[in-house]
């Protein structure tokens, strides 16, 4: 007997699967999703299809130009500066906290994590260097144990990978999570914060200028 489905986990998979795509740029800004063509590629009606896009709406990754239109967002540089306004404050917060909470297993996974990015980026395989440092940031999230400052920033964490997926300074990414990494383990959380708040104003504008080629203010 073929078992069926739910719908709530077919919308799931469907948006996870657009999410993914739009951030690895399979699907690039100003494309368009079709509800009737997106259904038949995922084999799933169109009913969950549109649950996925209304999502990534909200998601803030896919706009209607038109009632009728829907297509991935153009990020501006407004878009750019007020995500990383929010990543400064809540971030730079975090790695304070974490400082002063993480436990050595914690540390250790970090470690792991730091290791698997020195790999990918000797090899120069985007899409596991993009998840590594992803999964980075949230394991010092996840760190700071405040469940309010993890809740502040899930909504906004997709667009964030989206748009730092452009960075493509690895090297220079693995040196400042390596120096985050060292002060965070130091215990000292005014160190750890300032290794942060460098972390993010150099990863702005590095974002800035592979997005827009052109110098963020």
């Amino acid at each position: 007997m073929t078992k069926i489905e739910p719908l709530g986990a077919v919308r799931e998979r469907v948006t996870a699967d657009l999410r993914q795509e739009i951030i690895a740029g399979s699907l690039r800004p100003g494309d368009r999703l079709v509800e009737r063509e997106l259904a038949e590629r995922f084999g799933v009606s169109r009913v969950p299809v549109r649950e996925a896009i209304r999502a990534l709406v909200a998601e803030g990754f896919v706009h209607f130009e038109t009632p009728r239109r829907t297509v991935v967002r153009r990020l501006t540089p407004t878009d750019v500066k007020e995500l990383f306004e929010l990543r400064e404050a809540l971030e730079v917060y975090a790695a304070g906290l974490a400082a002063s909470r993480a436990t050595p297993e914690d540390l250790a996974e970090v470690r792991e994590l730091i290791d698997r990015a020195a790999t990918a980026t000797e090899a120069g395989d985007a899409e596991v260097i993009t998840d590594v440092n992803s999964r980075l940031h949230d394991r010092i999230i996840a760190m700071a144990d405040n469940s309010l400052l993890t809740e502040a920033l899930e909504p906004v964490a997709g667009r964030l990978r989206w748009m730092t997926r452009r960075n493509e300074e690895w090297p220079q990414l693995l040196v400042e999570h390596r120096e985050l990494y060292e002060a965070i383990a130091s215990g000292d959380p005014e160190r750890a914060r300032a290794h942060a708040l460098t972390h993010v104003r150099t990863n702005y504008r590095s974002t800035v200028r592979h997005l827009f080629g052109e110098e963020a203010p």
